[in-house]
């Protein structure tokens, strides 16, 4: 999954978007999944390499993509199925070019398969595909290099699930494909054998603005401000009060003042356009930001604070980003997820480190990455 980041009200004004942006990461090492050479666990961030020129970061899994400002795209950690589209199955501890081409704008990531999307705004997918048509190119047939998911060049963005995934067009239509166990394709039906292996839109509105997938559920907001969710409700995180899965869009309650809004599986975040920051669903380990540990089936407000740009939830855990570029984080901190230099949960959100020239941040099931300028 890629971060979710406020439209119009980016981190930290005062950072030039040609300035020299490093890359960090901390957490679980396992498979290389940090990219500094080692498995060894990192509980606070670290600078992957020396180079400035960082520009998009994606995560799930042990697998981790990154983006550079040049158009080039690097890949590292665990590589079981080909997900790192090198050509074969060998993890990698650093990154990695994939291919020569400097022609990438957007990169997305599930439990073992790669969306991304190139200038032309056409649609490549690599990894798993034997079981869900994951991939979206209408075959069974994994595939450890990049290929091209139908003919055309009208892609604008690309969200993935665990083995599904999400898509708008340049013409404001939604798309999805892969598996619909709990109706995360929003198409209607749900079931543990029902798949689509090539896009399909989602209803015939060309009203959708963003879209964001946890594993097995979907959130959207609409240009006209409204939340909208859909598929696995287990813990209330689809915030429409109860815990029940639905199969098609639904919408949050009646307002029409939400600004971006992010899945991280379980749990959910949410921005309005005030800039207040709400949480949704599971709570056990305080991955709401709300100071306990109670689940939500609808969105509350974390803090009173109204500054938040960017948002990164997944697997039990959270990172943002505020307007002033600070980084905070809170949630599960098994393996030092949280970046706190320790392994004590946090239920609020908790400063990472002192800095305020953090631009983007991503956190996968056992580790995170992020941009600083």
């Amino acid at each position: 999954m890629l971060f979710q980041k406020l439209m119009g009200k980016g981190p930290a004004s005062m950072v030039s978007p040609s300035a020299p942006k490093t890359l960090w990461a901390w957490g679980a090492g396992y498979l290389g999944a940090l990219g500094l050479g080692d498995g060894i666990y990192r509980s606070s961030p670290t600078q992957v390499g020396a180079l400035t020129t960082w520009s998009q970061v994606a995560a799930d899994g042990r697998s981790r993509r990154a983006l550079k400002t040049d158009g080039t795209l690097w890949v590292w950690g665990d590589n079981t199925s080909g997900q790192l589209g090198l050509g074969d199955i060998l993890h990698r501890s650093s990154p990695v070019q994939v291919g020569a081409l400097a022609v990438w704008t957007t990169v997305a990531l599930g439990t073992a398969h790669t969306q991304a999307i190139k200038i032309d705004g056409t649609l490549w997918a690599w990894g798993t595909n034997t079981t869900y048509g994951t991939l979206g190119d209408g075959t069974l047939i994994n595939r450890s290099s990049p290929v091209q998911i139908g003919t055309l060049g009208t892609w604008s963005s690309v969200t993935v699930g665990g083995t599904n995934n999400s898509a708008l067009k340049t013409d404001g239509t939604l798309w999805s494909w892969g598996q619909s166990y709990f109706g995360p394709l929003g198409l209607g039906t749900a079931g543990p054998g029902l798949t689509c292996s090539s896009p399909t839109q989602v209803g015939t509105l060309n009203t959708w603005r963003n879209v964001s997938a946890g594993t097995n559920n979907r959130l959207a907001v609409k240009t006209d401000g409204t939340l909208w969710a859909w598929g696995r409700d287990q813990y209330g995180q689809l915030g429409l009060g109860d815990i029940i899965n639905r199969s098609s869009p639904v919408q949050v309650g009646t307002l029409a003042t939400w600004s971006i809004a992010s899945s991280g599986g379980d749990h959910s975040l949410a921005v309005k356009t005030d800039g207040t920051l709400w949480g949704i669903g599971r709570n056990n380990k305080g991955q709401l930001g709300l100071g306990d540990l109670v689940l939500r089936s609808s969105p509350v407000q974390i803090g009173t604070l109204a500054n938040w740009s960017a948002l990164a939830p997944k697997s039990q855990g959270s990172l943002a980003i505020k307007t002033d570029g600070t980084l905070w984080a809170w949630g599960y901190n098994n393996g030092g997820g949280v970046g706190s230099g320790d392994g004590i949960d946090r239920s609020s959100p908790v400063q990472v480190g002192t800095l305020a020239t953090w631009t983007g941040v991503v956190r996968g099931a056992y580790a995170s990455l992020a941009i600083r300028a």
